[in-house]
Order: C-alpha cells, then structure tokens, then sequence
C-alpha cells in the first residue's frame, strides 16, 4: 500500500471530522468506511488491504497509533519505543525490530499525551519521567526530553489477557507441583513472603499467582506505584496507587503514605507491588505489627542481595544502628523467593529460603529449594528445584492448622 493513499485518506477524514463535538467511534468509523470507498472507487485495492487500512487509519485517530497493533497481538509481552521511527517488540523473551513506526515525533507526543490523561497523570519537559498504565492493566514507563535525548521513549510491559496462575506456571516449567504445594501452604499460613528477582524475571506475575491462595474471607490492601496486579477473586478487596508531585510539586502520595494510611483501614494482609525505597521501613513495620501475610516484591540478584537491598532501602529513610535494621528485617520476612530469566529467556524459580534470626551479626538464611540444571535441549533449559533444607520456623503452620499437611507434602522428597 502506497504511504501516499494514507496519507491523503487522513487529511480527508481530519477534514471531515467535526472537531468541535467529540465524536463516537462509531462515526469516526462510518467516516473512515466512507473515504476508503471513495478512493478505491476503481477496486484496485484487495480487501485485505482495506482491512488493515481501515484498522491503521482507526487507530490513528482513536487509539494509539501503530502501539494498538502491539498491545493486541497477544505473542509480544513487551514493546519498547525509542523516538518515532524505532520500536522494538519482545515475543517469547527475544527482542526483534517491529515493521511499523510513527509518522513523526508529534504523533508519537499526542500518544504520550493519550496515555497519561487516561490515568490522570501528567508529563511534560518540567517533568519529564513517569509510570502509567494502560486500560487493559499494561504496565507503562514513559521519559521525555531534556532526559531521552533521542526522542519520547516509551516502555510498555504488557500482562497475559488471563490472570497467572500456579498450575499455569507449572506448565510453563517455572517451577513444580511439589513446589507450588509448599508455597500454597505458606500463603495460607499467612507468611509473610517476598519476591526478589531482576528486571522481567516475572515477579508481578508469581505474586498475582499466589495471591490467589489468600482466604476468601480475609481483607486485603494492595499499595503500587502503577496499579497492574490483577487480583480479582478477593471479595473484600481495596486497591491503592501513588501519584506523583503536580508541576508545582505538591499534592505528592507516596508509597509510604499508603502503607501507613492502610494500617487504619483493617487490613488482615498488605500487598505491596514493589519495594524500592525508603517504604520498606514502613513494610517491614506493617509486617512486624500483626499484618501476617503481607507480599511484596524487589529487584535483587538473589535472596542474600534481597536482605541486602532491604537494609540499604531502610537506611535511605531512617538513621538507625544496621544491628537493629537486621533485627527488622529477620523478624518481620519469613520467606524469600528468587525468580530468575535463564539464557533461553525461561523464567523459572530459582531458589526458595527462610529468613532465620540474626547471628553474630548477620541475617541467617535457610535455603529450602535451589533449581539445579540438568541439561538443555534444543537450546531448552532442563532441570528441577531439589530440596535442600526442611522448614525451621513451621509455628505458623501449627497455628494454621496445615502442619500435618505439609509433612506429608513433604514426605518422600529427597534433599540434595
């Protein structure tokens, strides 16, 4: 298709268009159908191709641009654009060049623009960084000039349409039914969990999953920076988000904000999407105040860094002995779980410990499970979590009545 014929359809639409009412996308549509016709009208267009142009020339106007493509091609997980003319798409943990770009940097600007007044954010050159969503959940990051030097740059970290399961992680190999049994029992328990990985490792995905084993008749309280966890099956639910500083920089809610303002609404557990600043003093004391159960997330390499992320986050916010940081951390974590890419982009769970008490001065931890490659083939990663170390700290499972069911959980299991 000529870009020609496009482009002289869009100036005959934009004419068209009555800009002083806001239009349906049922007009919008009935004017698009009504141009592609007058300009075939000797049929030397295939159907197909007015198909797509139709579709293009829609979400030129009504949605955003050549993104919506992406966003609805359920095999891509993340789209990354750098300036108008390069987006790139990742499909099955592998980035590849994406076909189509936008017409110019101001087209790719009123997207930007779409995007954050649809979550009533706000970006701009005095301001020029900020997290969004989409409607359908996606996570989205967008920076603009003085700090992308090669144009807007958007990020968007899309989510599968149905909620992540356990069972469907199992199928994907992230880990096994021994495993997913275990960490059943623990949510129930009401441990308190975190899960530590780095960039794209999976960790939204893993707590959506366990969210799912939280009591039906429990209260719950999920705190984000963007709100993407897509809990759904939680009657007694409250969801809140941060917002960034207006131009002026005032009216700022943080995520600590919400985390105290949460301890005066009943929660029996907190949620937090992620931790990555000094918040964490705020959950860890959530933690440490009868909150069992609360989940969270944090960029780390392991679950030993973890520890280590978690004491230099608290230190950022609060000038206390790190003797008495490791006291905090120790008592209020009960679990730790790694997840991890592996070099065929696999994302699978790579470690499981218990935080144990502080000893001569350093946080003890109990590796319980450690995911020990086996082989590859077909450039597939082969392997399994093995055993390493039973559970110490099992008074939470005693209280919960599950003791005896995770002692036949784990009978038979054989420790490396």
């Amino acid at each position: 298709m000529e870009d020609g014929v496009k482009e002289r359809l869009k100036k005959r639409i934009m004419s068209e268009l009555d800009l002083s009412i806001e239009a349906t996308d049922e007009a919008i549509g009935k004017i698009i159908d009504r141009c592609i016709l007058e300009e075939d009208r000797s049929g030397y267009l295939p159907l197909k191709e007015k198909v797509s142009l139709r579709t293009e020339l829609f979400n030129s106007f009504r949605r955003l641009d050549v993104l919506t493509e992406y966003i609805e091609d359920e095999s891509i997980t993340e789209i990354m654009v750098n300036g108008y003319k390069h987006i790139y798409v990742e499909r099955k943990g592998r980035i590849e060049a994406a076909p189509k770009c936008f017409e110019s940097e101001e087209k790719l600007k009123s997207v930007v623009q779409q995007i954050v007044a649809d979550c009533n954010r706000r970006i701009n050159e005095a301001s020029p960084i900020v997290d969004a969503r989409l409607k359908d959940g996606s996570r989205v990051n967008m920076v603009l000039y003085p700090a992308a030097l090669n144009g807007p740059i958007i990020t968007i970290r899309k989510f599968p349409a149905e909620v992540m399961t356990l069972e469907r992680l199992m199928e994907y190999g992230a880990l096994d039914e021994q495993t997913a049994d275990f960490l059943k029992l623990l949510v129930k328990a009401k441990y308190n969990i975190f899960i530590s990985g780095g960039t794209g490792s999976g960790k939204t995905t893993f707590l959506n999953a366990l969210s799912a084993y939280i009591p039906k008749d429990e209260r719950i309280i999920t705190i984000e920076d963007a709100a993407e966890l897509q809990i759904k099956e939680l009657p007694n639910l409250v969801r809140l988000e941060a917002r960034n500083a207006n131009v002026e920089g005032e009216n700022e809610i943080s995520i600590r904000d919400l985390i105290k303002t949460s301890l005066r609404m009943r929660p029996d557990r907190i949620i937090v999407g992620e931790v990555r600043d000094a918040a964490a003093i705020d959950m860890l004391q959530a933690m440490n105040t009868g909150h069992d159960g609360s989940l969270s997330t944090g960029h780390a390499n392991s679950s030993r860094d973890m520890l280590s992320r978690l004491e230099t986050m608290v230190l950022m916010g609060m000038d206390i002995p790190l003797a008495a940081v490791r006291m905090q951390i120790a008592s209020a974590v009960d679990i730790i779980i790694h997840l991890g890419r592996m070099r065929d982009k696999s994302r699978k769970v790579l470690e499981i410990s218990e935080v144990l008490r502080v000893k001569m001065g350093e946080i003890e931890l109990n590796k319980l499970y450690e995911f020990v490659e086996t082989k590859e083939v077909g450039k597939r990663i082969r392997g399994s979590l093995r055993k390493i170390n039973d559970l110490i700290n099992t008074d939470k499972l005693m209280n919960a009545g599950l003791y005896e069911l995770y002692k036949e959980s784990q009978d038979g299991l054989q420790k490396v």
